[in-house]
């Protein structure tokens, strides 16, 4: 019988598994004495970083995706989320995109399921804030941004134009700031289509609890950054959070109440449900795992990604583990394929360590902050290096050739600011589009084994 692998996640990490394991099980894989698995939700990678373009219509949603099937050549794809673990028993409990609910026998497992939107116990956060951690939110929020303009040009009454004109972003991080730079832009650009809007009526607020913006950027470039927002009218709250959303208003934690239709929550994300069901020990809420990525007490059992607290090696403190980017993702990825083939094998497991070669961060048209190998560059400069570092990290070609057929295309000619709608009659809730509650209980998962 066929060595099972099965690979939970197709995002960075999953999916460069995957593409490791097809290379170096190849022989195996053909006569059929292994089989990889990889599920799924989802028939593409989602290349996360340039996901505000997307909101911001600078590049279409079709472009950050990597087709699976074009990518995936040996592998079994399963269309489905893993919905529970059950580790003694070694078997994953699978729901399929059909809703049908199936077991899943493994010989060797990979979690890499991801991250999800991390949301605090704030009255009205969860009825009414905005993520942005997949391709339905970013297409959802992109037109309610559009038709917050249409409605504000439409209005008759002052307060009502004003609050629709005023949007919320909290999260001072990559995608908060991101996000914030990229439709700003987009706002600007729409205003000459919408002539009743006064432009300093548009305002666009960016608030962290931190005292800085992007502190892993360094306080110089996080400066800069911030420099940079604010003198095209982004107003910055640092050292400030909120205490309540209502459908009507933002509540800040200084008292301050503003009048506001759109709040948008991008405050950290956390390890996917997943994972808390598991019954092993977690790590700042991430899987506990060694320096192999494998799960303590679980041989065979291989944890990386968002949802694994890696050791970083790379520190003197033995407490330090690796941030969960997507340049720790793509390269933990090998590390846990090798790792996977020497335990089928019988060899030595290797450790995972890698030094961090900086961090890019596009804050739209021709502005960019960028810390390349302890280089510090912001500017056109920048964003040179910011776009030439997501065209290397995207991994087929046809996909970014899409990427810089749409930033030439939004470059000479702008945008068309159309509102989709196919998600107007949805609701808008993060846990609604990551669909967080559907995982299994650990009383669930021991059900089904008994």
């Amino acid at each position: 019988m066929a060595e099972r692998v099965v690979v939970v996640g197709a995002g960075f990490a999953g999916l460069e598994t995957v593409k490791r394991l097809e290379k170096v099980l190849r022989p195996q894989l053909e006569d059929g004495s292994v089989e990889v698995v990889l599920v799924a939700p989802n028939d593409y990678m989602l290349y996360l970083p340039l996901l505000p373009q997307v909101a911001a219509g600078v590049i279409t949603a079709q472009s950050v995706t990597v087709p699976l099937p074009r990518a995936v050549k040996r592998a079994h794809r399963l269309p489905g989320t893993v919905v529970g673990v059950d580790l003694e028993q070694k078997c994953c409990v699978v729901r399929k995109i059909s809703g049908e609910e199936i077991d899943l026998p493994y010989d060797r497992l990979v979690l890499a399921p991801g991250s999800v939107t991390r949301q605090f116990d704030i009255p009205g956060l969860e009825e009414h804030a905005l993520g942005m951690k997949n391709l339905a939110q970013a297409a959802y929020l992109r037109d309610h941004v559009l038709a917050q303009l249409e409605l504000a040009n439409a209005a008759t009454d002052d307060a009502e134009r004003a609050a629709r004109c005023r949007f919320v972003v909290v999260g001072g991080g990559y995608a908060g700031t991101e996000t914030a730079a990229c439709l700003q832009l987009l706002c600007e650009a729409a205003l000459k289509r919408f002539p009743r809007i006064d432009p300093g009526m548009v305002r666009w607020t960016l608030i962290d609890i931190a005292p800085r913006l992007m502190p892993e950027l360094g306080k110089r470039l996080g400066e800069q950054a911030l420099d940079i927002l604010r003198r095209r009218g982004v107003e910055i709250k640092l050292e400030t959070g909120v205490s309540e959303v209502t459908d009507e208003s933002v509540t800040f934690s200084d008292g301050e109440v503003v009048p506001c239709r759109t709040l948008v929550w991008t405050a950290g994300v956390t390890s996917s449900p997943l994972v808390k069901n598991l019954g092993v020990d977690l790590v700042r809420g991430r899987l506990k795992v060694g320096a192999d990525l494998q799960v303590e007490g679980h041989p065979g059992v291989f944890a990386l990604g968002d949802s694994a607290a890696v050791p970083d090696l790379t520190q003197d403190d033995p407490e330090a583990i690796c941030p969960p980017t997507a340049q720790h993702a793509t390269r933990m990825a090998t590390t846990a394929a090798d790792n996977v083939v020497a335990s089928l094998r019988g060899d030595a497991l290797t450790q995972y360590k890698h030094h961090d070669l900086g961090l890019v961060v596009d804050l739209g048209g021709s502005q960019a902050v960028a810390h390349p190998l302890n280089l510090e560059l912001k500017g056109a400069p920048a964003q040179v290096v910011t776009r030439g570092y997501h065209l290397f990290a995207l991994p087929l070609m046809r996909t970014r050739a899409r990427v810089v057929a749409n930033w030439i295309l939004h470059l000479f000619g702008g945008d068309d600011f159309i509102r989709i709608g196919f998600l107007a009659d949805r609701k808008a809730t993060v846990d609604e589009f990551e669909g967080t509650t559907s995982y299994l209980s650990r009383d669930e998962i021991r059900a089904r084994a008994s």
